[in-house]
């Protein structure tokens, strides 16, 4: 990755995300460095999630949140971009993640002058890689940061629906605003 590379984007993401958490509200249940239990799980830890090392979730993210949705291959294009939507995708979900891309790389396709629409399916494949690739090419220098912005607006509108259909998650609201948009 140009600007960043993926181990320093998780020893970030680590550090904001912090150590054991268990909050009463969050879906998520026990969690340690990020890392739901339920994810911890799946990945074949079984110990207390209060112990999971620290080198076991950088595993876990770089595995499922980088390698797996093809951010990997995302930022030998966009690393920026590709940085955001593993932020994104660890706090959301990569399918959701890749959804809000593909959203954004739809509509702003100038109606489909610089490149057809895409489908929808949440999964960056070859054809949502290629439109990137040419909205990038098509748009200049700033594209990259604009196509952030149009993935942020609409992380930042689904926490909002979120808050605002669960009151429960408005105990979240201000820290993923604060810590997950821009």
């Amino acid at each position: 990755m140009a600007t960043r590379d993926i181990s320093t984007l998780i020893d970030e993401l680590i550090e904001r995300e912090g150590g054991y958490v268990n909050h009463p509200a969050d879906r998520g249940g026990p969690t340690r460095w990020g890392i739901t239990e339920a994810v911890a799980r799946q990945q074949g830890y079984s110990g207390d999630m209060r112990h999971l090392p620290q080198s076991e979730a950088a595993a876990i993210y770089r595995r499922l949140y980088w390698v797996k949705p093809g951010y990997d291959q995302l930022a030998q294009i966009a690393p920026k971009l590709a940085a955001e939507l593993f932020d994104t995708g660890v706090n959301m979900g990569t399918a959701t993640a890749t959804g809000f891309l593909q959203r954004a790389l739809n509509a702003l396709n100038r109606n489909q002058a610089d490149y057809p629409d895409i489908k929808i399916d949440r999964q960056l494949g070859s054809i949502t890689l290629s439109a990137a690739e040419r909205f990038l090419k098509s748009r200049g220098a700033a594209a990259e940061s604009a196509l952030i912005k149009a993935v942020d607006a609409l992380q930042g509108a689904h926490y909002v629906r979120l808050a605002e259909t669960r009151p429960s998650q408005e105990a979240f609201l201000y820290g993923w605003i604060a810590n997950r948009i821009g």
